[in-house]
């Protein structure tokens, strides 16, 4: 009888789990929280064979209430399903930031990778040109700076003390199964914000590709994200590239150069851009993403708290956009303050390339006013 009750339990313990994931996978909050009330070990629990746990699924699909749920819950933000997959990489696989937002806040690690081909959130982020992904990544290496571009663009990188070079040099130009790192993948897809953004932050473009078994190269080995481009077919990316230097008469493995790339993979209208250097130098505007405040108001939201589950009776000083929440950040120079989510939320959702379909003008005006510096938030949380 004994043995009964525990295999009951057993079976009991996996309906529930079960349910868990089908409401991560479909966004039933309500559901969600009360499996997780009734047994906060179920956030623990993954499926036979893939190993996707709640947090897989809700990650995937871009649930991020429940995402922040399962956490709350302690379920280990880096659990791996059995491609060695993070919930952090299928989010940026599937371009959900806010998702990516959370985990960020939450300290997940971005720089594991993947069994099958080596491939961190990063490349995956690239991959599918979900560029406001990557800025969330890098949240931690870039400092809120203004002109931020301008330093870079001076070489004046030692003057900022909260710039790693190195750090985020390793970051981007990491490189997956084939020597393909995210600027290759960006680059061949025709993601021209993801090119751009990696470009500005000092993406190498001399990184070539290598022999892998287990990766299908059919463009051939040493081959530059210029190589990359010229097989992708996107002009933009190959003019971004060519005016930050790439080299026009690199030879892969195979003895092509970009544009005999360009020409075995029938790309016609390359054939002016590959073939010699421009007359004039190409004037590359800075990324939209480059210079948004995120790392200040990262460190806001992970020292003093970012989400608030009861608000206060009477709240004084509202957050300018949400009227609600008790206000944390302060803009320079104007008279608007924000709590933190609203503020991570205004600008991670910021880009010159998106404002057409973006919120009122009047909320535009407060992510402008964000860009420009945050300076510390209120002392009285």
């Amino acid at each position: 009888m004994r043995f009964l009750s525990l295999v009951g339990n057993s079976f009991g313990c996996s309906a529930s789990g079960e349910r868990l994931v089908s409401a991560a996978r479909d966004g039933d909050v309500q559901e969600a929280k009360a499996l997780l009330e009734y047994n906060p070990r179920l956030a623990r629990y993954s499926t036979f064979g893939v190993r996707n746990s709640p947090l897989h699924y809700s990650a995937a699909h871009g649930h991020h209430e429940i995402v922040y749920l399962l956490l709350e819950s302690g379920v280990d933000i880096n659990l791996r399903n059995y491609r060695g997959q993070t919930a952090l990489m299928q989010a940026c696989q599937h371009g959900h930031w806010e998702v990516v937002q959370t985990l960020i806040i939450c300290k997940a690690n971005i720089h594991k990778a993947d069994y099958l081909n080596g491939g961190t959130a990063l490349h995956l982020a690239a991959l599918n040109g979900h560029t406001r992904c990557i800025r969330l990544l890098l949240a931690d290496y870039i400092p809120s700076i203004p002109n931020f571009w301008a330093i870079l663009q001076a070489g004046d990188r030692k003057s900022i003390t909260e710039f790693d070079q190195r750090g985020i040099c390793e970051v981007i130009n990491k490189t997956s199964d084939g020597g393909i790192t995210a600027l290759h993948m960006a680059a061949l897809n025709g993601h021209v914000e993801t090119v751009q953004l990696l470009l500005d932050l000092g993406a190498s473009l001399s990184e070539v590709t290598v022999e892998d078994g287990t990766t299908i190269d059919l463009i051939g080995s040493g081959s530059t994200p210029l190589h990359y481009a010229a097989c992708g077919g996107n002009a933009q990316c190959c003019q971004l590239l060519i005016a930050k230097g790439a080299s026009l008469t690199a030879e892969n493995a195979n003895g092509w150069t970009p544009l005999m790339v360009a020409r075995s993979w029938h790309r016609s209208w390359l054939e002016d851009t590959l073939k010699s250097p421009p007359a004039e130098n190409l004037q590359v505007l800075p990324s939209p993403y480059l210079s948004l405040p995120i790392m200040s108001i990262m460190k806001i939201a992970r020292e003093c708290g970012w989400r608030t589950s009861e608000l206060a009776p009477i709240c004084l000083d509202p957050c300018a956009v949400c009227l609600e929440r008790k206000c944390m950040v302060a803009v320079e120079g104007c008279d608007h303050e924000f709590c933190t989510q609203c503020a991570l939320y205004l600008c991670s959702t910021n880009s010159a390339s998106t404002s057409k379909h973006g919120p009122p003008e009047s909320t535009l005006v407060f992510v402008w006013e964000l860009m420009s510096l945050l300076h510390w938030f209120l002392a009285q949380v």
